[in-house]
């Protein structure tokens, strides 16, 4: 018999073990650098921009913060953990079954008492660093000096204090519901907890523990509930009519959990005695108590008292609850400094009822912003890689000592239209800005049609550019490529496009090289290596022409740039762009918003603040019950610097938050009192606080109870699925002294069914948006909201009757298919509701382009409507004369305009006839087939000067279409 030596075990090679924990430490270090270069990139920026101590502070509180939790949760874990191996029976008899799991978790001890805390510390630290915020503005939090009506508690409790507490409380919660379930695992598997035979066996130590963290997770529970009493101020109340309790809330539901907040702390205290007494059966008993008390004093109790003593009494009780409701909207939102007054609206028109509001008449606004774009962008785009906003702008310029209203965009780059000569070259350095502003006059017009241009043209010209110091360019927009790299040394040969001459294709080009500090240098091989991994793009490493002046320009959105510098606002959805002192600079909106504002009603900001032209806006907190316009911000389109003006200083969580970010924010006092011109109120604002307006506007809860008085904002006529959007106009309001920049949006009837509600007018709300032209001081009135509630014994056609008045009135229509002759298409502008003549006065633009090809709509009519008479002419002011029997009293804007090709014929009423015989059909004589054919013509040429954008051609072929309509009228018989 033989024997054979047993193998030798393998082991592992020393070289394949030394490769694999270099590999690993490679790895580690590869990773780490990319995580650096994002970090890095990101102070690069803020540090070019001067807001590092933004980025600063955020690093430091997410920081801490995630210490914070990881401790505040891994350390209670692994002492659960310890005590309850540590404390085990010694001599326990287990199962055999637990004797198997615990040959199993053995080997894996050590690491699973060290890796659990670990694991769930990771996940708390990650979930306490995303609560840094609430943190730092409970602990900067300033009073209002304004109370709550129920509690009496300042209502920067709830701003700040509140939020924190109940993430506190979560948080702690989470930790000792995770600390109970590990002791009592950990007591189970080793024999602390013996389950067997009809019984439940625990030891001593393992009793204390177990009946300590439950006693504190109870206390917790307590507090939590007691927290839940001012919740409710905050959260929907009176059977969802309002938020903040009403009777049922203020009488049962904040008791009941007053007592139920009591009852937890009693079953924490007997879990306590048991630790040391030793019985379980108290605080058995008191947690089924505290589950039978949740579910009388908070269902049961509850639905008693609003079945059998509120619902039949609702006026009477909760009329008091509606009032606090009322007062604390009205405050959270703004609205409640509400100037009302009553309006008898005339609806009779007489000659010279405009004389009083000549000033007002001759600013109305002929020119739509979402429809002339197309226009703007064929007489100045110039090529195809430039670009403008749609729907445009609206400002307004003080020219010759007048204020005038404009509307303005900005020629910005659009680099996806380079085709074939697209690169990384062209698209990086070459292409790099747009140029120049367009604005145009929003209350004239050309002869055919057009806009009038105060500034226009490349190079830029007009009383903007005319300047000495006006810069044009535009390296920081809303179009703007994802990055440029610009920059060189002096008396380099530029390689930036600044803007083409000659005609296009003709390759003549002007060139410029940025000379601002606009972004991150890239002229080292360090910096150039970061940007290249940020941007995946070798060329930024490699290139010859990234030189040690260069630039990188990135982030380049205005609203991205403000959202970065003060990350804790929520920004306007329409930054504009104004030339101030010079600079083309874009203005953006700043709110500060809440959601714990206490009596507050809660509004869903994307419903109220989409309609036709804002139709997708997206916000990170939606349902909001407080807002201010905390921050005006500027951001300069040359080189990107972003200035953030304290615009309300009075807000309290502006406040809190200059103690966040000290040093970040200018106060109002450094404002250029040309920036302050340009200053107006928000649109978001405007239209937040006329969707609470439209219940809101009474002062009495029974009233307000009843919602026999509830108002809505009218669908936009021309979109009739959103609401139309409020729109600026320098116009005098009943009382005013005279006429200044404001907004204006009218209300009709709320109703269920959007079928069967009534288009009738019920208010006119206005708000003066002019800031002033002082430097470093806001204008007396601005922001004064004005409400005409108009008079229900007179009845005033709302947009959308007076449109469907527009569209079946007879002279109207027949002019309106002779506009749509050819491959025409007619669209209506924007229908603007005025109060002037002592009444309310339609008017809207009326606009025709190419059904195909080149789209070039140009103003041929405008429709106006008081009460019950129109009157559609070719301008505004021929217009007007009509619908006020042949002299308004006033001038608008486009008095002086002589249209092209001329009037469109108006078909003359004809007297009734008797019905005849039919009679056969007789051939065309030689002078109708010719004017016929003439008509044909004229519009297939018409149509190619469209097609081609030459508009002189267009007006010579639309008025021979005119002539040759009005010959075929004139021969048969019309």
């Amino acid at each position: 018999m033989t024997s054979t030596s047993s193998p030798t075990p393998a082991t592992p090679s020393r070289t394949r073990r030394t490769v694999a924990i270099s590999l690993a430490i490679i790895a580690a270090i590869v990773v780490a650098f990319f995580v650096f270069a994002s970090l890095y990139a990101d102070w690069l920026w803020y540090e070019q921009v001067g807001f590092e101590s933004v980025l600063l502070t955020q690093w430091v509180a997410r920081v801490t913060m995630f210490v914070i939790g990881f401790l505040g949760m891994a350390v209670p874990v692994w002492l659960a953990i310890q005590l309850a191996y540590r404390l085990r029976p010694v001599y326990a008899r287990l199962s055999s079954q637990l004797d198997r799991y615990q040959e199993v978790v053995e080997p894996l001890r050590r690491l699973a008492m060290w890796g659990i805390p670990i694991f769930f510390g990771f996940f708390a630290g990650f979930a306490a660093s995303a609560q840094w915020e609430t943190t730092w503005l409970w602990f900067n939090g300033v009073a209002t000096d304004q109370t709550d009506p129920q509690f009496g508690l300042d209502t920067g409790f709830y701003l700040f204090a509140m939020p924190f507490y109940g993430a506190l409380l979560g948080f702690v919660s989470a930790v000792l519901l995770i600390s109970l379930l590990v002791t009592a695992f950990v007591s189970y598997l080793y024999g602390s907890v013996r389950v067997g035979q009809r019984e439940l066996r625990i030891s001593k130590a393992a009793r204390i523990q177990l009946a300590v963290l439950a006693g504190l997770y109870l206390i917790v529970q307590g507090a939590s509930l007691w927290l839940d009493r001012y919740r409710t101020l905050v959260e929907p109340g009176a059977q969802g009519r309002i938020t903040g309790p009403g009777y049922t809330e203020a009488n049962a539901v904040i008791q009941g959990q007053t007592i139920l907040a009591i009852v937890a702390v009693v079953v924490a205290i007997l879990f306590f005695v048991t630790a040391f007494i030793g019985r379980w059966r108290y605080p058995l008993i008191g947690t089924a108590l505290l589950v039978v008390s949740a579910i009388v004093l908070g269902i049961g109790y509850p639905w008693v008292v609003r079945t059998f003593q509120v619902q039949p009494n609702q006026e009477v009780l909760e009329s008091p609850y509606y009032q606090r409701n009322l007062d604390g909207t009205k405050v959270a939102y703004g609205i409640d400094d509400l100037e009302k007054s009553d309006f008898t609206a005339e609806t009779d028109v007489e000659p010279g009822q405009l004389r009083e509001d000549a000033a007002t008449t001759a600013s109305i606004r002929i020119m739509d912003p979402a429809i002339i774009g197309p226009t703007v962008r064929q007489l100045e785009q110039y090529r195809s890689y430039y670009q403008f906003a749609d729907p445009l702008d609206v400002d307004r310029y003080e020219i010759d000592g007048e204020s005038q209203d404009t509307i303005v965009s900005v020629r910005e780059l659009n680099v996806d239209q380079l085709g074939a000569g697209a690169n990384w070259q062209t698209e990086t350095l070459v292409y790099t800005h747009g140029y120049g502003i367009v604005a145009s006059a929003g209350n004239e017009r050309t002869d055919d049609g057009n806009p009038v241009f105060l500034e226009r043209g490349i190079p830029a010209q007009g009383f903007l550019s005319d300047e000495p110091d006006f810069q044009p360019r535009v390296y920081f927009g809303e179009f703007s490529p994802t990055y440029s790299i610009v920059g060189a040394p002096e008396g380099t040969e530029p390689i930036e496009l600044d803007y083409p001459s000659g005609s296009e294709g003709s390759g003549s080009q002007t060139l410029t090289t940025f000379d601002g500090d606009g972004g991150p240098s890239v002229g080292d091989f360090f910096s150039r290596l970061i940007y290249a991994l940020k941007f995946q793009s070798e060329q930024i490493l490699f290139s010859d022409s990234v030189n040690e002046e260069s630039q990188i320009l990135y982030d380049r959105d205005p609203r991205l740039r403000v959202q970065k510098a003060a990350p804790y606002l929520s920004l306007d959805s329409d930054p504009y762009p104004s030339v101030v002192d010079g600079r083309i600079v874009w203005i953006v909106d700043g709110y500060t918003l809440s959601a714990n504002y206490p009596y507050s009603t809660t509004v869903s900001l994307q419903q109220a603040i989409t309609d036709s032209n804002n139709t997708a806006p997206r916000f990170s907190l939606d349902d909001i019950n407080y807002v201010r316009n905390s921050v005006k911000a500027t951001v300069d389109a040359y080189d990107g610097s972003v200035t953030l003006y304290a615009w309300d200083t009075e807000d309290p969580l502006l406040q809190a938050w200059q103690k966040v970010y000290p040093s970040t924010l200018e106060p109002i006092s450094e404002m250029s009192g040309e920036l302050m011109s340009h200053v107006r109120y928000p649109t978001d604002l405007f239209k937040i606080q006329r969707a609470l307006l439209g219940v809101y506007h009474v002062d009495d809860p029974r009233a307000f109870f009843a919602r026999d008085n509830a108002w809505a904002t009218p669908n936009d006529p021309q979109s009739d699925a959103r609401l139309q959007p409020p729109y600026y106009l320098t116009m005098q309001m009943p009382g005013q002294d005279e006429p200044t920049y404001s907004m204006f949006t009218t209300f009709i009837p709320s109703s269920e069914s959007g079928a069967a509600s009534r288009n009738v007018l019920m208010g006119y709300l206005a708000v003066d948006a002019n800031a002033g032209s002082e430097a470093g001081v806001k204008a007396e009135d601005y922001g004064k909201l004005r409400m005409l509630e108009i008079s229900a014994e007179t009845t005033v056609p709302g947009p959308g009757q007076v449109q469907n008045t527009f569209n079946s009135d007879p002279q109207v229509s027949a002019q309106i298919n002779l506009l749509r002759q050819g491959q025409s298409d007619v669209l209506n502008g924007n229908l603007l509701t005025l109060p002037v003549g002592g009444g309310l006065l339609y008017v809207q633009p009326v606009f025709v382009q190419a059904s195909s090809g080149t789209q070039l709509p140009t103003l041929q009519k405008v429709l106006v409507a008081f009460g019950d008479n129109i009157a559609f002419e070719d301008t505004l002011d021929e217009a007007l004369n009509a619908l006020f029997g042949g002299d308004s009293g006033a001038d608008a804007g486009d008095g002086d305009v002589a249209p092209t090709p001329g009037a469109t014929p108006t078909p003359e009423p004809t007297e009734p006839v008797e019905p005849t015989e039919p009679t056969e059909p007789t051939e065309p004589t030689d002078e109708y087939q010719q004017a016929l054919d003439d008509a044909r013509q004229a519009m297939f040429d018409r149509d190619a000067a469209l097609k081609a954008g030459d508009l002189q051609a267009f007006a010579e072929a639309d008025e021979a279409l005119t002539d040759a309509v009005q010959r075929l009228l004139d021969l048969s018989g019309r």
